[in-house]
């Protein structure tokens, strides 16, 4: 047995999984799927809002892969 350093930081290989974003309504809880881009889950807020009058407060969802190694 012997001890190790762990490192831990966002996973910005080439083939890590995508940085994803979505909304959801602190009101109802529904939410927007999941995009790559952020514009589609805003534009989500902005439909919900205009179909949903008194839903005002949002939440902000993001999937960010992370990376942990070893190092010596």
């Amino acid at each position: 047995m012997r001890w190790v350093h762990w490192i831990v930081e966002p996973d910005r290989l080439p083939d890590a999984e995508p940085t994803t974003y979505a909304m959801q309504c602190a009101v109802c809880e529904q939410s927007s799927d999941p995009h790559v881009d952020f514009q589609e889950p805003k534009t989500w807020v902005l439909r919900h809002a205009a179909r949903n009058p008194c839903h005002h407060t949002y939440r902000e969802i993001i999937v960010r892969p992370w990376h942990a190694w070893m190092t010596d």
